[in-house]
Parts: structure tokens; sequence; C-alpha cells
């Protein structure tokens, strides 16, 4: 493990078929997988997710640059639409981002410039996922 992740740590572990407990920072929650594919869909799956933490980044970046600035965006939306992916293509994201219709074009226009910057979406746009497997 690199130091530059050693801080950030999610803790997976399995409750009862494919219901999981997850544990961050001291918050705890659980993920499932819809009926259809073998879970029992008490919780949000792992894809859906992903999703959230898309949609939940632009809007926080979204806001926290608009505080910067002094402009008035209020309670920011984002719907996230979601498709897995299916060989040979990537999974699939489409957002529509609600703004205040008072904003200038202007302003707008860079709100969704800094959309596009939001980590999550850095994340996805250039992820490297490095695995070992461990006897336990």
């Amino acid at each position: 493990m690199t130091a530059e992740i050693a801080d950030k740590f999610v803790q997976v572990r399995r409750e009862t078929g494919f219901r999981h407990r997850v544990s961050v920072r001291g918050h705890e929650f659980a993920v499932d997988e819809p009926e259809t594919i073998g879970g029992t869909d008490t919780a949000a799956s792992p894809l859906e997710l992903l999703a959230t933490a898309l949609g939940a980044c632009v809007a926080s970046t979204i806001e926290m640059y608009a505080e910067r600035k002094g402009w008035e965006v209020g309670s920011v939306e984002v719907d996230v639409h979601f498709a897995p992916p299916r060989k040979p293509e990537p999974a699939r994201f489409e957002l529509a981002i609600r703004l205040p219709a008072a904003l200038t074009d202007e302003q707008v226009e860079r709100l969704e410039q800094i959309s596009r910057a939001c980590p999550v979406r850095r994340t996805l746009e250039g992820a490297q996922v490095v695995e070992r497997l461990e006897r336990v």
C-alpha cells in the first residue's frame, strides 16, 4: 500500500447472501444486490452507490464553488441515470444538473466546467484498480 492512500480506508464485511456491512470513518451502512441477480434488495447496490457518489460529488463541488464566489445557488439538484458496462461499451452515466434560473449564462458555463472537476468524476475517468488476493 502506498502512503498516499493509507488514510483512505473502507471495510466491507459479508452479512448474508450478497448483503454487506460497510464501515467508512466510523459511518456504517449496508450494500446489497437486487433480487434479479441473487441479492435480497435490502440496500442500494454497489453500482447505485457509485452513481450516488458521482451525483453527490457534482452537487457538492458546484455548491462549494458557488459559495466561495458568493453566488446564490441554493440546493443544487442532480439526477443520475446510469447503465452498467456491457462489452464492448463502458458504463454510462448521464447527469441532469438543475441550477437556479437567475444565474447568468457566464455563471452557468463556469459551474458546468466546475462540475467536471469533481473528484469522483475525475476518478472514474482515469481510475487504476490494483488488487491482491490474500488467504486468511
